[in-house]
């Protein structure tokens, strides 16, 4: 039985939703995945239910999930600007700017590392970063959850999707469920893999050779979701005084100094700006910037060379990255009503 997600006020129009019975249970579900994309585990500990991910979009959603009650999730991440903010950098309370740009959240479930720089595992890592960072939402956890506790329509949902009252560990769980049905496939070169020879135009069959072939995208943007999930130095940021370092920070190997995680590219056409600075505006300046062999630096990727494309090149690649990884079935949510 297949039908459409209704969640609250709003309607997933962008995925549909099978009903799994028999040794599943009544109350699990099972992502159709679109066409293109890999099986998406789910963690045996944060199951599906329809219950959990309308709880999820309903946090995901809800301002008072930040600390003066002005920011949610979606503020930042917003389904009409690709799961993105559509600016250079997030803003959280008090109009604070971070340094980073907004990643999508499209396929984020595929991904096991989380941010720019990989600090976090899996949705349910991630879920309550955000929530925590005092220019973001600057929520602490024991705040968040006493604030929940006085929202009766969310004391009662907790009880019935966990069991208990509410709490942070929970709030990430719920939030990851939700963010794990945020699906991007069956584009334009999904269905030519598929064997629609018609379904890229000529120009975009063009771009996909230029992609795959002379300026080697895929060595970085691999597989189904066009991402390795690793970390690379592109020279991002190296032309100036004090360049993000990035994964680095993280891990203190000397390699990863610079190194940025590879973006899906999926749904490209919508989420820019782009870069983890945000600091491209246009999927051309982007190419133009690949073109020329990014910016120089002990740690730049061997993959990064200057590839000597033709105008008439640069322009089908981004045909191919515009039309051909842009959905026809595009997730798209509306925001829910909230619980009092």
């Amino acid at each position: 039985m297949k039908f459409k997600l209704n969640m609250g006020a709003g309607v997933f129009t962008g995925l549909l939703v099978i009903l799994a019975i028999g040794a599943m249970g009544n109350d699990d579900f099972k992502l159709e995945i679109p066409k293109g994309l890999k099986k998406l585990k789910i963690p045996r500990d944060n199951r599906l239910t329809l219950e959990k991910i309308q709880l999820g979009k309903q946090l995901y959603f809800d301002k008072r999930l930040s600390k003066d009650q002005t920011i949610s999730c979606a503020s930042c991440h917003d389904p009409n600007k690709g799961w993105s903010n559509g600016e250079t950098f997030a803003t959280g309370i008090d109009g604070q700017k971070g340094g980073r740009n907004s990643p999508t959240i499209i396929n984020s479930g595929y991904q096991v590392f989380q941010f720019w720089d990989g600090r976090a595992l899996h949705l349910e890592g991630q879920a309550l970063g955000p929530i925590q960072n005092p220019i973001e939402m600057g929520l602490s956890l024991d705040e968040l959850e006493k604030r929940l506790n006085g929202i009766e329509g969310y004391v009662l949902q907790f009880k019935n999707v966990f069991g208990n009252k509410p709490n942070s560990g929970d709030v990430a769980k719920a939030i990851a469920a939700f963010e794990r049905t945020v699906l991007s496939g069956n584009s334009p070169y999904d269905q030519y893999k598929d064997g629609d020879t018609k379904a890229l135009s000529e120009a975009a069959e063009r771009g996909r050779r230029v992609f795959f072939n002379k300026a080697q995208c895929s060595a970085c943007h691999a597989g189904s979701n066009f991402t390795d999930g690793a970390f690379h130095n592109i020279g991002i940021g190296f032309d100036g005084s004090s360049p993000d370092l990035g994964r680095f920070v993280e891990t203190q190997v000397e390699g990863d100094k610079g190194s940025f995680k590879t973006p899906t590219l999926r749904e490209i056409a919508r989420s820019g700006p782009y870069m983890h600075d945000g600091s491209f505006k246009t999927l051309e300046a982007i190419v133009d910037y690949y073109n020329k062999g990014g910016n120089a630096n002990p740690q730049l990727d061997e993959e990064i060379f200057e590839l000597n494309l033709t105008d008439q090149q640069k322009k089908d690649l981004i045909v191919f990255l515009k039309e051909g990884l842009s959905s026809a079935n595009y997730p798209t949510v509306d925001p829910p009503a909230l619980p009092k």
